[in-house]
């Protein structure tokens, strides 16, 4: 079996190359230096992302033939999507905080980046072993934890944004994407058992990143930031 530090520590470079932490906008965020339109522009579009990360979690849960493992995931798809606090409505209540109506989320449109990630993704999680496809997931939830972190003390120290209804989605994730991310590396730890298998996993985690990074790079041009 290829051992966790092996596979890992490729996957966790081509991360810490293009982290999203590093992205102009983001950092604009850690700064204080966004408009409150360029974070609505964000909310509106981000959104589509959140409304869609549960599927790439369905399809890995469908391709997976290990009962436990399935049972893993799906534990993780429960609390995206079931429940009074799902995670969409979490994401609309931020929006909420950030002055702006569900109603103009949910008829928002997502831009050409915004889609054409959301596209790579759903391709990737479709179209691959699970194993493989699990690191669309994981890509994402592996940063998930410092990014929530930075987001929460960017919107409370620039933009006087303290409340919990506001903040519940990044605090919901900072602490549950801890736990997801490293069971799922667990399973892909068991997948990969060959070469061929972890190049696999390196090339999905190289395609979501650039992916996850390109709905940034979308919003920046909508908001007249770059």
């Amino acid at each position: 079996m290829i051992t966790t530090s092996l596979w890992q520590a490729e996957c966790a470079a081509i991360i810490e190359q293009a982290h999203l932490l590093k992205h102009p906008f983001y950092q604009l965020w850690t700064a204080g230096a966004l408009p409150l339109e360029a974070l609505q522009v964000y909310a509106r579009q981000y959104f589509h992302q959140v409304l869609a990360f549960p599927r790439f979690l369905s399809a890995v849960h469908a391709h997976c033939p290990d009962l436990n493992q399935r049972q893993q995931i799906l534990a993780n798809l429960v609390e995206e999507e079931l429940g009074a606090e799902h995670h969409p409505e979490l994401w609309l209540r931020f929006a909420e905080g950030l002055g702006i109506s569900r109603e103009e989320v949910l008829t928002s449109v997502p831009n050409a980046h915004t889609q054409a990630a959301i596209d790579t993704q759903i391709q990737l999680s479709n179209d691959l072993p699970y194993g493989a496809a699990l690191g669309v997931v994981w890509a994402y939830e592996t940063q998930v934890p410092a990014v929530a972190t930075e987001k929460i003390s960017g919107l409370k120290t620039h933009y006087g944004i303290h409340d919990a209804r506001t903040l519940k989605f990044f605090r919901v994730h900072g602490e549950a994407d801890a736990l997801h991310s490293q069971t799922e590396a667990q399973i892909m730890d068991s997948w990969c058992d060959t070469p061929a298998k972890a190049a696999q996993v390196q090339a999905v985690v190289d395609q979501t990143t650039r992916a996850l990074n390109q709905i940034l790079d979308g919003v920046m041009v909508e908001a007249g930031l770059a």
